[in-house]
């Protein structure tokens, strides 16, 4: 393989080991196979490739075309000699097809699943390229990595596939080489398809990508090599230098780059934890931003923190001499200098070396900053190069010269510097890359001289001149060493004392620079050291510091403030001089009066049930794909748990929202079961007690498969840990938790199970191993897109992007907004007490403003100079609050403490001084923590029950939410929100204390998501905060959303754009630097920090602020806002938002000069008339935002924008979890939608090792999502809950609905008409008929079916008809009524239609697991019939599986006849009637499927299609057997189907009789039943009568669902049955009458479910031009024919209303004019010749429908007139409802009703056949006048009828009398004539 190593090869298995390798490879499920070529070399060779850290993980280049990792010579390659007679022309395989991409462009090739069509190059032929198609396995991915060893492709020429060496491949495609082939030299580009569709060169395959990357970043910093350099040359491994890490551990090769030799690396696993794969280290140390975060991947080399330091320690590379650190540094200094590494080699530290941190946070974003992305890189060096080392150093001095004193570096800001500048560098060659992919470069001169080694340090040194030494540079002779020296030098000496960074800079060696930056500013370096603790290292050490003693000189320090006394001392006197007085006069509780207050927690809006369809319709959407990983049709019922965060809180809120929600009654629990045991199996906390919880869950998905369980995981962004990272045992904490249960086996297996993330803050779940589609992602509405507009909401949300739009200059007060005096304060302190950590300091200080505020407030008026002006403000307000409210309603201040030690030291500080001061029934103080529920006060607990209207005795509030008016401080603990909610009487939310040890977009605006809310759009809000929310660009999204343009991101320009640009007034700095409280100027006075100019400002700023004390307290009432006339001048805006009286005291007596030339929040006066009467806080906040007070460094990263509004904080890594997968990436666009923001976090972020998704990598496939999972995002506090828990009940709904149809539910009409005599014929409870009593039963002509309800009524007394009186009001034909249903649940006996999939049915539907149909075969059967005059053929589809029912000729298999039972055949596990259902249009809806129906058992069900619709109904019944109509039949209507049905099932009773008459079988021993069944019957019930006594005539009777088996067995079994001709059921109806319960059985017309004895009546024929009442008509002829008709009353049929098909499919339209006009049925019927619109629909269809409406026009004596019917003969056609009818046969022997005495109204003859005759009309007497309508086929029968019948001698015709159908001639239109009686 032209290896050639120090040591030897183990030649005697070489082969053997090859072969195996590539074999096991091949078939790996993993993309990278075992290491087992280390097993051929020495172990001298593998201690020796330890030092190759540098070499490229990867195969060899252009360079090293032998193979050889040495200087020897390449090895000899012998080509195999050709097979003798095959071709070996260059650009032809050996079997002569052409293979040149030139020849064959448009050719199209199949490939196997997994192959690409790449372009391989021959020496022999360098302008051609040859079309190879290889498996991508083999290929590298995006990255350049993860090519499996070997080789799998196939010829496209000949089509030659298994080519498993590319040795074997080259042959095949004559490359002729002569060196060894390799894959990695000769296959060069992917083949891609252009817009023409023809194939063309694409981008080249990223063979050098590993060596190219590798050899930019890591390379660089070990050899000194410049990039341009690095790609050029080799690095020799024994040259290198030796590094060791920081603290003496020495290491082998570079610590990120330690790998396998070169010729080794397919086998080097990239797991490993000494992989040269480093591209997810370098990522991960770059994303702990600030300078701050230390993350080291080399913990294994790296020292432990010492115990008492609680600061870790860095693992950097150390070589050449040592750098002593001077003792006693920090006492020194009062300052731990951080020390960024940055280029080149880095000296060791030895000494004092706790008093420095250092950090290689900087080293790895220079590192990151030169790796190319694979997009740019692939050209080589001549086209795009990465920065130069010296331009990232400069660039890094400009950053650091302009950033602001009070400014803190971070590494965000840089990455993006060196990205735009490298972007401004290149932007030529980038922009002709996007346009021309496939395209070369040429080389374009860069617009930027580049910046040499020697001109480095002079061009540094003139940047920092201008910053007044807060930069310094240092320039060393010799090493980085003695520059660090020279620092602590003139550190320790006191020099630096006005520097705060130093870069030190190495030129000395020839092949790079060596640099690092000491942070020695005291504020800056204390923030980017405290920033390396992690949150639990942090709050580690908070606690020792607060255990150990270290915070009691704080505290002193606080307690002796006051120069009166001690602060103590002051509460003791004031408790003693006024106890109980402010108590007492607030003891009592005010009535409940203020209409204001109102609970809003658990209302739907609009948005919320947008969201929940949405969700819906996804779930929809998988159920619909063809991947089938959801069946909702085989689910029943919905299940779920809701997993939220170990928040008692949050536990209690989601308990409280599922209990409103109605969803557990949705989902069938009954109401007296919704207790709080119930309620909690619902909802698991996420604590150590979940997994019991969760095992129950599981255990109830897997026991019932038909219930679709639901697994919510709310605030799904919490808990993101790999359970395989989790550092703690899974019995001690919760992390890892969602991941153990979540991406568990169970889980992702089971088939009912739906997993729903639901998070405000998706950004960490939306990688590049994502286990969400993005088609499985819903958002929620945003107003900015105009998603809003579509739902009506009188609440506008108010969040992020509103919050930084009002800090915007001409606008009021803004509401987000930071403390200048606090943060003063804070930094003044921070330098006294430089060893106490600066949360503590903190905390400290904001515990002492409140206090302070509460005692000033309170009369202690000294006290105002000790607090800022925005405490002060909140604690009036809250103070104030109370009191301007008839009920006693107050406001919320949240004050966010993340440490809880901190939080329960203010808690207990700040109910100490409230309790001095007598104010403990003025507000209440909370500790809200994660652990404990909420704990109030009796007296408040009292107030809270009266406004809510609680009536339990001992209720208790358990979520912040019920807390509603209540005026309170809560301190709100733990080091993350964990999805609490909050009322809206939150008016402050303090976060004051909030840091962050890293800088990310998740952590940082879920702080900033505690604030948002809805407030009312109803009103008009202040000008300054309406024009901030309704006046902004609809356009602009918020930061949640990321609808953004480019980040400021060049520091350089950072701070003079924001001021530039936005022009921010001072009101973001709520107290100006300018107004600094006294506090602030005690404690920097003892500092010496400050200039006394600055001091006496701040001093008399505070005195004039609070000139008159003595009014504090009592101003709080009454003072309404005044001003000073001097003061009075114009503001931009007003600040009528906040509480009116919030500012009086401070604002009355301010001098004219302070108010106007500040606008900051304490002295903004209010422009126009005084506010109305004091306004209840309620009120007021439903209208206004709640301010909020950020720490300094927050609020100015949160509003530094870009010129679209974009913050900086969107641009921040996304969660400490994940890492960017490239430093050049694009930048995040403002027009950006959420779905567009999602796909660009998926493409460039990977999650870290530590993420639950990191080893979400399906090997060998590129789709990882999981099918059933899906991502719900929405901005906090927007009401995701409840669109989740209303999605709940609609999809609850939808499986019931799923599983329920509307089944018609009408009474049966006509009930007065009914002949009673067919009472009492029968007992009770007789189960079967009797044939005799049956003949002695009258027939009952009356139609009850309700779908006759406009069918002319049949008279069957017609002696006493003149007594009916029936309603004849006809509906109008346009008008469509909808006929009353019911909703049914299916039972386990309905039947379905094709959309119903489930197990046991699969076989029966004719889908096997790959969904391949079932083999048919097509027979041909034919008969003779008379009437038609010609023989019929008709087509059976039979399946191989239903063969067996049919009997076919041996020698051809042709089909003879269908099996047929014996009447006395028993069988309990089959049905004897073979089942025809006629279907039309109805192929998806009909209920075929009757495999429940029939109870699984054997049955013959045949469906009856036309022949036009033969191959839809094959598709979606495969398995069914089909009887296809012949093409004449196309047009026809049911009655072609009934009569087809009838006709072929006696011709097959013939052909049984004769077949088994052989057997010796009687003929009328053979079944003569079928059942002809409609295709939209469901459910079939049964009524069981009940006797109460032997003796009694009392009965009860129950209704329950029954098989069609069984009715069908029952029916079958009567005794008999061979003697009914006909045998029926009733149809369903709810308001079924006790006649029906009473008579079993009745002799009367049958629909929809017949069983037909086609023996008896194969001389009686349905009407097969029928369209309309072909049944009755049928079951009129059967009667007549002296035949028995049963119907089974205790059986009845549900019919489902389908609303496609049937004979809605019907559609009579024009021929001539547009389809869409309608056309009136009055113009169904014309003139003969006339010119009139031709129809296109069948005569008997348009006359049917003319009667139906227009029959009035015939017989105009017939309306409404019952003593007078119309006499129709053999033939019953609807007149409408106004007309009745009697109906006679004209047969011989006919059964007809008594008809002498009637005198008709009317007379149709319709299509007569000779059995009517002269003689038969003459026994009927007539009206004068009355109307005779006679029909025929044509013309010449008309006049033969009139004739043949004599008509003329009685009735008198007119020539315009005669009419006809509106069809076309070739239609056969039939012709009608009319007359008169004389």
């Amino acid at each position: 393989m032209g290896n050639s190593y120090a040591g030897q090869l183990k030649t005697t298995r070489f082969e053997e080991v090859l072969h195996n390798s590539i074999e096991a490879s091949l078939r790996s499920n993993t993309l990278v196979p075992r290491p087992i070529f280390s097993q051929l070399y020495l172990e001298a060779e593998q201690q020796l490739s330890s030092l190759d850290g540098g070499r490229a993980d990867n195969d060899d280049d252009e360079d090293d075309d032998d193979g050889s990792g040495s200087n020897s010579p390449p090895l000899s390659y012998q080509n195999k000699p050709p097979p003798e007679g095959c071709c070996t022309t260059d650009g032809f395989c050996q079997a002569g097809k052409d293979l040149r991409l030139s020849s064959m462009p448009s050719d199209h090739f199949e490939l196997p699943p997994g192959f690409l069509l790449v372009g391989a190059k021959s020496p022999s032929l360098p302008d051609q390229i040859l079309v190879c198609a290889v498996d991508k396995r083999f290929l590298p991915d995006d990255n350049g990595r993860n090519a499996l060893l070997g080789f799998s492709g196939n010829c496209v020429g000949c089509g030659e596939k298994g080519f498993r060496y590319f040795t074997e491949f080259s042959n095949h495609i004559n490359l002729k080489l002569t060196t060894q082939p390799k894959k990695q030299k000769h296959l060069k580009y992917y083949l891609v398809r252009n817009a023409q569709g023809c194939l063309a060169k694409g981008a080249p395959i990223s063979w050098k990508e590993m060596r190219s990357r590798h050899s930019s970043s890591s390379l660089c910093s070990s050899t000194g090599l410049s990039t341009h350099d690095v790609t050029a040359r080799a690095m020799d491994p024994i040259t290198a230098a030796n590094p060791q890490a920081f603290g003496g551990n020495p290491l082998t090769g570079n610590l990120t780059n330690s790998g396998p030799p070169k010729k080794r690396l397919k086998g080097w696993s990239p797991e490993s934890p000494s992989s040269t794969d480093t591209s997810y280290q370098q990522n991960s140390l770059l994303n702990a931003s600030g300078f701050g975060k230390d993350y080291s991947p080399g913990q294994a080399y790296a020292p432990q923190p010492t115990p008492g330091s609680g600061l870790p320690s860095s693992t950097m590379v150390a070589t050449g001499e040592p750098v002593s650190v001077p003792e006693n540094l920090l006492k020194t200094c009062m300052t731990k200098p951080v020390i960024f590494k940055g280029h080149g080699n880095f000296p060791y530290l030895c000494g004092n070396v706790n008093d420095v941190t250092v950090s290689h946070l900087l080293h790895n974003c220079y590192r990151n900053s030169q790796s190319m992305p694979k997009a740019y890189g692939q050209y080589g060096p001549s086209s795009i190069q990465p920065i130069s080392e010296e331009m990232q150093l400069l660039l890094t001095v400009y950053y650091l010269v302009q950033l602001a004193p009070g400014q803190v570096p971070l590494i965000e800001d840089l990455e993006q510097i060196f990205m735009r500048s490298w972007r401004e560098t290149h932007l030529a060659e980038i922009r002709q890359y996007q346009h021309s992919v496939s395209q070369s470069f040429p080389h374009f001169p860069s617009p930027i001289t580049p910046v040499t080694a020697a001109q480095l340090p002079w061009l540094a040194g003139l940047a920092a001149s201008s910053c007044n030494e807060s930069v310094r540079i240092m320039e060393c002779g010799y090493s980085l060493a003695e520059g660090l020296s020279e620092m602590f030098k003139l550190l320790v000496e006191g020099k630096l004392s006005q520097t705060n960074y130093v870069v030190v800079i190495c030129t000395s060696r020839h092949t790079g620079i060596d640099s690092c930056v000491v942070v020695t500013g005291k504020f800056q370096a204390r923030i980017l050291a405290e920033n390396m603790f992690s949150p639990a290292d942090c709050l580690k050490e908070v606690n020792r510091e607060l255990v150990s003693g270290k915070v009691e000189a704080l505290g002193a320090y606080f307690t002796a403030l006051c120069s009166d006394d001690d602060i103590d001392v002051l509460l003791d006197n004031f408790h003693q001089e006024r106890q109980g007085a402010i108590s007492s006069s607030t003891t009592e509780t005010k009535p409940s009066t203020c209409s204001s207050y109102s609970v809003e927690w658990h209302q739907i809006r609009p948005s919320q049930l947008a969201v929940a369809q949405k969700l819906l319709s996804h779930v929809c959407s998988i159920a619909d794909s063809s991947t089938q990983n959801l069946d909702l049709g085989s689910f029943e019922k919905v299940d779920f748990l809701i997993c939220v965060p170990p928040s008692e809180v949050t536990y209690q809120q989601t308990l409280s929202y599922l209990w409103n929600s109605g969803v557990l009654l949705e989902v069938g629990l009954e109401k007296d079961q919704l207790t709080k045991q119930c309620l909690e199996q619902y909802i698991m906390k996420l604590d150590v007690d979940s997994p019991g919880k969760f095992k129950t869950f599981i255990q109830r998905a897997i026991q019932n498969p038909h219930t679709l369980c639901v697994l919510i995981n709310d605030h799904a962004h919490w808990d993101l840990t790999s359970s395989l990272c989790s550092p703690y045992p899974p019995s001690d904490s919760p992390a890892g938790l969602v991941d153990r249960m979540l991406n568990c086996r169970e889980v992702t297996d089971a088939p009912n199970i739906l997993v729903l993330h639901v998070t405000s803050f998706p950004y960490a779940l939306q990688t590049q191993n994502t286990r969400v589609s993005p088609y499985n992602e819903i958002h929620w509405p945003s107003s900015h897109s105009h998603g809003m507009e579509l739902y009506y909401e009188n609440r506008k949300y108010f969040g992020l992007s509103e919050f930084v739009e009002s800090t915007v200059s001409g606008h009021s007060l803004p509401l987000l907004r930071h403390d200048s005096s606090f943060e003063a304060i804070v930094l003044a302190l921070g330098k006294r007490f430089s060893k106490v950590h600066s949360a503590v300091i903190r905390t400290f200080l904001l515990i002492q403003h409140y206090s302070a505020a509460m005692m000033a407030v309170c009369g202690l008026s000294q006290m105002k100079n000790h607090t800022s002006v925005e405490t002060l403000e909140i604690i009036q307000n809250l103070l104030n609050s109370p009191k301007q409210c008839p009920s006693g309603h107050g406001i919320m201040v949240l004050l966010r403490i993340p440490f809880i030690p901190l939080a329960t030291l203010a808690y207990e500080r700040l109910c100490h001084v409230r309790e001095r001061l007598g104010l403990q029934h003025c507000f209440e103080i909370i500790l809200g923590n994660a652990s404990s529920a909420v704990t109030i006060g009796k007296h408040f607990v009292d107030q809270l029950k009266v406004w809510q209207k609680r009536d339990v005795e001992d209720w208790q509030p358990k979520t912040f939410m019920e807390l509603e008016g209540l005026p309170c401080i809560l301190i709100y603990s733990g080091m993350e929100p964990l999805g609490e909610s909050f009322p809206r009487s939150l008016r402050y939310c303090d976060l004051r204390l909030v840091q962050f040890s890293t800088w990310e977009r998740t952590m940082i605006e879920q702080e900033l998501g505690l604030a948002s809310c809805f407030i009312n759009t109803t009103m008009s809000l202040d000008k300054g905060i309406g024009r901030g929310v309704h006046d902004a660009d609809p356009e602009k999204l918020s930061s949640t959303d990321i609808e953004d343009e480019e980040v400021v991101t060049d520091g350089s320009n950072y701070e003079k754009t924001s001021v530039n640009k936005r022009q921010r007034s001072h009101s973001h700095d709520s107290a100006s630097s300018s107004l600094c409280s006294k506090a602030s100027g005690s404690a920097l006075c003892s500092e010496g920090s400050f200039s006394a100019m600055a001091e006496d400002t701040a001093e008399a700023s505070q005195q004039s602020v609070f000139s008159n004390p003595e009014d504090s307290a009592t101003s709080l009432e009454s003072q309404k806002p005044t001003a000073d006339k001097s003061t009075r001048k114009p503001f931009p805006s007003t600040c009528e938002h906040l509480d009116g009286n919030s500012f009086n005291q401070t604002a009355k007596n301010l001098p004219s000069s302070i108010s106007v030339s500040s606008s900051s929040s304490s002295t903004c006066l209010h422009n126009g008339p005084a506010p109305q009467i004091s306004q209840c806080s309620m009120a007021k906040s439903c209208k206004q935002p709640p301010v909020v007070f950020l720490p300094k460094l927050v609020y100015d990263i949160i509003t530094s924008t870009d010129s679209s509004g974009l913050s900086k904080s969107s641009s921040f890594l996304p969660h400490c979890d994940v890492a960017w997968a490239s430093s050049f990436r694009p930048l995040l666009s403002k027009m950006m939608t959420s779905t567009e923001q999602s796909l660009y976090y998926r493409q460039w972020t990977v999650p870290k090792e530590s993420h639950m998704d990191y080893s979400n990598v399906n090997e060998g496939r590129m789709d990882t999502f999981h099918p059933r999972r899906l991502l719900l995002s929405g901005a906090p506090q927007v009401g995701k809950t409840g669109a989740y828990l209303q999605f709940l009940s609609i999809l609850s709904r939808m499986l019931i609905r799923l599983t329920e149809v509307d089944v018609y539910d009408e009474q049966e009409i006509n009930i007065n008409f009914r002949d009673r005599s067919d009472l009492g014929f029968h007992q009770t409870l007789d189960k079967w008929p009797n044939v005799e009593t049956m003949r002695k039963m009258d027939f009952d002509y009356t139609l009850h079916d309700p779908k006759y309800e406009d069918a002319s009524v049949i008279c069957s007394n017609v002696q006493n008809v003149s007594n009916e009186n029936k309603p004849t009001n006809s509906k109008k034909e346009e008008i469509y009524v909808r006929r009353p249903t019911t909703r049914m649940r299916l039972s386990k006996y309905a039947s379905y239609n094709t959309y119903h999939h489930c197990e046991q049915c699969h076989q029966y539907m004719g889908y096997n697991p790959r969904f391949q149909m079932y083999e048919s075969t097509l027979h041909a059967f034919a008969f003779s019939y008379s009437m038609l005059g010609e023989e019929i053929q008709l087509h059976f589809i039979i399946p191989k599986s239903k063969e067996h029912h049919f009997v076919f000729s041996q020698p051809g298999g042709q089909l003879e006849s269908m099996r047929l039972p014996l009447v006395s055949d028993t069988s309990a596990d089959c049905v004897k009637s073979p089942i025809f259902t006629p279907t039309t249009g109805r192929h998806e809806h009909g209920l075929f499927n009757l495999y429940h129906a029939m109870d699984g058992s054997s049955h013959l069900h045949i469906l009856v299609v036309k022949e036009y619709e033969m191959a839809i109904y094959k598709k979606y019944w495969p398995n069914h057997i089909m009887l296809v109509l012949p093409s004449i039949f196309n047009n026809a209507g049911v009655g072609a189907a009934h009569f087809l049905i009838k006709e072929l099932s006696y011709h097959n009773l013939e052909l049984e009789r004769n077949r088994q008459g052989e057997l010796g079988v009687r003929p009328q021993d053979i079944w003569p039943f079928v059942v002809i069944c409609d295709d939209s019957c469901v459910m079939w019930n049964a009524v069981d009568a009940h006797g109460s006594g032997d003796q009694s005539r009392e009965y009860s009777w129950t209704e329950r669902n029954v098989s069609l088996k069984y009715i069908l067995q029952h029916i079958e079994a009567s005794q008999d049955v061979t003697q009914y001709a006909l045998i029926g059921m009733r149809k369903w109806t709810s308001k079924a009458k006790s006649v029906h319960q009473k008579e079993p059985f009745s002799r009367c017309h049958l629909h929809d479910f017949i069983l037909l004895n086609v023996d008896l009546t194969h001389d009686v024929q349905y009407n097969q031009n029928r369209f309309t009442c072909d049944d009755v008509d049928f079951n009129l002829r059967v009667n007549s024919s002296g035949l028995l008709i049963c119907r089974f009353n205790r059986f009845s049929v549900m019919k489902k209303q389908i609303a496609v098909g049937g004979h809605k499919s019907l559609h009579i339209k024009s021929k001539v004019l547009d389809s869409s006009v309608s056309i009136s049925t009055a113009h169904y019927i014309c003139a003969p010749d006339s010119k009139h619109t031709i129809l296109a629909a069948p005569a008997q269809l348009l006359l049917e429908k003319f009667l139906q409406f227009h029959s009035h026009r015939f017989f105009p004596l017939s309306l409404n007139s019952s003593p007078h019917p119309v006499l129709i003969v053999d033939c019953y056609l609807n007149l409408g409802p106004q007309i009745r009818v009697c109906y006679v046969s004209s047969r011989p022997h006919s059964v007809n009703v008594n008809c002498s005495e009637v005198i008709f109204s009317g007379l149709l003859l319709h299509l007569c056949d000779s059995f009517v005759s002269a003689s038969f009309l003459k026994k009927f007497q007539f009206l004068k006048d009355a109307t005779l309508c006679v029909t025929c086929q044509d013309r010449n029968s008309l006049r033969q009828t009139v004739v043949r019948l004599e008509l003329e001698d009685e009735w008198q015709f007119r020539l315009r009398d005669e009419f006809q159908t509106a069809n076309a001639k070739e239609d056969k239109p039939l012709f009608i004539l009319t007359g008169r009686h004389v």
